[in-house]
């Protein structure tokens, strides 16, 4: 059995004092993530993070910093995820464009909205990554070095 982790990425948006969250409809339960995804085997983590925005959300998104690096391994299934959590600006939203299927709304919620209903977070790491915004934790996009041959 070899081990194979999950690389995701996540984006934390803030807008006057409230974040942008996705509720997903996973079995059978509707939970809050960051919008948030698995990165494709042809594209950087930048391009992963403005790719899972657009399609669970319908905004352009523009990463400026990077929140930080996170490994979590969930205990029930034993699988163990690498989250890049990004912070930026939203550029433009896109009236009508359809949302990922497993994507029931967008919400706009407080730290406070978001902390009171942590029984609903997809993960741990809905929380950690709020921490860390609100901490003021930002890095330089610059520390990813993309190599290409």
């Amino acid at each position: 059995m070899g081990w194979n982790p999950h690389l995701t990425v996540a984006a934390v948006i803030a807008r006057d004092d409230r974040y942008l969250l996705v509720e997903e409809h996973i079995d059978g339960r509707a939970l809050l993530n960051q919008p948030a995804g698995h990165v494709e085997d042809d594209e950087s983590l930048i391009e992963a993070v403005i790719r899972e925005v657009r399609e669970e959300t319908a905004w352009e998104f523009a990463p400026e910093a990077l929140v930080g690096i996170y490994r979590w391994r969930r205990n029930d299934a034993g699988d163990t995820f690498f989250r890049f959590c990004f912070t930026g600006r939203l550029v433009r939203h896109h009236e009508g464009q359809p949302l990922d299927p497993d994507i029931t709304r967008t919400l706009w919620l407080t730290p406070a909205e978001l902390t009171a209903q942590a029984a609903r977070h997809r993960s741990p790491l809905v929380g950690r990554c709020l921490a860390d915004h609100l901490a003021g934790r930002r890095y330089p996009l610059a520390l990813l070095g993309e190599v290409t041959s």
